[in-house]
């Protein structure tokens, strides 16, 4: 188990470099596909990955085009017709469909499409190569470090009925190793590679996102405890479906985008 779960983080963090790196139309497209599987993924626990589902995979991939093309103006009037479309299916097919089906499909559009787009969305930003990093850093960084110092000191429990072996110690230590990871990123791609990254505003960056992501985290893991399940999916071997590993990102990449902008004054 422990050989296939590490075999397979090698895989993920080539394949991110790869994406993530090259940027562009790819980045784009993986997005948009790992959006099409997570929201596959969610459906599948409130059993909304019917036809009605077939909605919310229109609407993600509408959203991506939108963002392809530059049309983001028309954010608003996808989200309305959206729901009008979903609003219709379900009055004039009912009782077919449950409430929470519906909701859940709307919602899963902006948790796991819209969220996860943030990611492209920083990677085109000026210096988006070097902050987009910050994403992950902030995310998988805290957790790591979060697991680190909650078995070293981890004492009082910081959501026992979510996940009972998160400390708050292991929080706050996550947030400031993932402070500490931003600063020490900014500072090494100034030698390296001739940035001019300000490691503050990195490390308050990081800070930031590694409180957000430990949101992201456990939000996920509340839904899963909702409908008594272990993983969303299959998909990564040892670390389940998309919405299992990419769950701190999609809460991550938001924040990041939107403090890299307020810093550098471009929001």
């Amino acid at each position: 188990m422990f050989k296939t779960r590490l075999l397979s983080g090698i895989v993920l963090v080539i394949v991110l470099i790869g994406t993530v790196g090259y940027g562009g139309h790819l980045l784009l497209a993986v997005l948009a596909l790992l959006s099409l599987i997570g929201l596959n993924e969610l459906y599948k626990v409130v059993g909304a990955a019917n036809n009605l589902g077939i909605a919310g995979y229109t609407a993600a991939a509408g959203y991506y085009v939108l963002i392809l093309t530059g049309k983001t103006d028309y954010m608003m009037p996808l989200t309305i017709f959206f729901l009008v479309v979903l609003m219709g299916a379900y009055v004039f097919s009912f009782p077919a469909f449950r409430s929470e089906q519906v909701t859940t499909i709307f919602f899963g559009f902006f948790y796991v499409a819209v969220m996860l787009s943030y990611v492209y969305q920083t990677r085109v930003l000026t210096d988006g190569g070097i902050v987009v990093w910050l994403i992950f850093l902030s995310s998988w960084g805290c957790d790591t470090c979060a697991y680190c110092v909650g078995i070293l000191l981890g004492k009082h429990k910081m959501a026992p009925k979510l996940s009972p072996k998160k400390s708050v110690e292991g929080g706050v230590g996550g947030i400031v190793g993932a402070a500490l990871l931003g600063f020490l990123f900014a500072v090494l791609m100034n030698r390296f590679s001739g940035a001019s990254a300000n490691p503050l505003h990195h490390a308050l960056i990081c800070g930031v996102g590694g409180m957000i992501s430990q949101v992201g985290d456990l939000a996920a893991s509340a839904i899963k405890r909702n409908y008594e399940i272990k993983d969303y999916g299959k998909l990564i071997p040892g670390h389940g479906g998309v919405l299992d590993r990419f769950d701190s990102v999609i809460f991550t990449a938001p924040v990041i985008y939107y403090l890299a902008s307020w810093l550098t004054g471009t929001l």
